[in-house]
């Protein structure tokens, strides 16, 4: 019998189904802000009026609108959105956009508590992985000014605690977290998605099934996980694919919003992730390859990797999938190229020339350390991404 301990995260409520302007408004009440700052999506507020209709909602309470994150939030985002907070007096943060702007508002928030101006100001949050593989988390107060998430893609920040910012002067991706830097509360509404774009959506839902695959192969997760990604894979599985095919089922879309918060539970519980998602935060932060695309290429390499030592979990993900039997590794293949998303690492720009710089980001993220079958040194990392080209 394994023992294992559940953290329940700070996160108060989470609404499903509900229009964002609505279900922010009644939030708001709820929790008595005055100075709502709003961090969004540039992409919302060009091609629609969901932006305004929340502005409308909050009336005078809300304090100033912030757009122009940028992917992967480079710490001078960051700085830019808290001194426009600062200068609103917020006291409730809410983000509306994908995984950026909601790592964005989650850090903007503990820069607040800890008057954040300058790059070096960060330096003290962020954790550490030592050359000798140790893991340094550093002790701070939490934020005192509360965020709220409206996510429009299925990364499943909005559910963690734990935040990345990059330190764009070395191009490394680095990771915040404090309990109170998890959202009060989280909407989910899946009409506000239709905004987001196709290969947005269908790539970020591969990154929820990246959570959910990692969970099953995992040595160190428990029977309450490994319950929650099973239902996840079918959950996004069903999802994923009536959304290809009808871009308005707006029941496929909250069945995928679902499937990607049960796919982030474990991971908030503790279970660790492995080698696709160290790989996928280093190509980010050095590559500036997309979230959802880090996924999609490394996903299934992954997989084939950690086989000689987890085959037999791995039978959980090929069954959800409806593929008892077969490798994991090449459902999960097959169900990404039926997006039509990319599977190598040349599709997303990455070649044989860049693999020792990649393997070097590699080894500063803390779950290569966790990774099922073991990865000791640079080499070992190098060696596993040459497979994905």
């Amino acid at each position: 019998m394994r023992t294992a301990q559940f953290e329940q995260t700070a996160t108060e409520r989470v609404l499903m189904g509900l229009p964002a302007a609505e279900a922010l408004q009644a939030e708001a009440d709820r929790l008595g802000a005055q100075r709502v700052f709003l961090i969004v999506s540039d992409s919302l507020i060009r091609q629609s009026d969901e932006i305004a209709r929340i502005e409308t909602a909050l009336g005078a309470r809300c304090a100033g609108v912030c757009s122009g994150i940028q992917p992967h939030v480079p710490r001078a985002s960051v700085l830019t959105a808290t001194e426009m907070a600062r200068e609103a007096k917020a006291d409730l943060i809410v983000s509306v956009g994908g995984g950026s702007v909601t790592d964005a508002a989650k850090i903007v928030a503990l820069a607040l508590r800890h008057d954040f101006r300058r790059h070096e100001d960060f330096e003290p949050h962020h954790f550490l992985v030592t050359d000798a593989g140790e893991l340094h988390w550093p002790a701070f107060e939490g934020p005192s000014v509360r965020v709220i998430c409206v996510p429009t893609t299925l990364s499943g920040g909005e559910f963690n605690p734990l935040s990345g910012a990059t330190d764009e002067r070395i191009r490394i991706k680095q990771g915040y977290t404090h309990r109170q830097m998890v959202p009060v509360s989280v909407i989910l509404d899946p009409a506000l998605t239709r905004h987001t774009p196709e290969w947005l959506w269908l790539s970020t839902g591969v990154r929820a099934i990246d959570h959910a695959c990692e969970t099953l192969g995992s040595l160190l997760s428990n029977d309450f996980c490994d319950g929650l990604a099973t239902s996840a894979l079918q959950l996004l599985a069903e999802g994923l694919r009536r959304v290809k095919q009808n871009p308005d089922d707006l029941e496929a879309r909250l069945k995928c919003q679902i499937g990607a918060w049960q796919s982030m539970i474990p991971v908030i519980a503790g279970v660790p992730m492995g080698i696709s998602h160290a790989t996928g935060h280093a190509l980010g932060g050095t590559f500036d390859v997309p979230h959802g695309h880090t996924s999609c290429v490394m996903a299934p390499f992954a997989l084939a990797y950690n086989a000689p030592v987890n085959a037999a979990r791995q039978t959980r993900i090929s069954s959800a999938l409806g593929q008892p039997g077969e490798p994991a590794s090449e459902v999960i293949d097959r169900f990404i190229r039926d997006l039509g998303m990319p599977r190598s690492l040349g599709e997303v720009g990455v070649h044989e020339h860049d693999l020792t710089r990649l393997a070097e980001a590699v080894m500063h993220d803390l779950w290569t350390r966790t990774n099922p079958r073991p990865l000791d040194d640079l080499e070992a990392v190098r060696q596993f991404l040459s497979t994905a080209l």
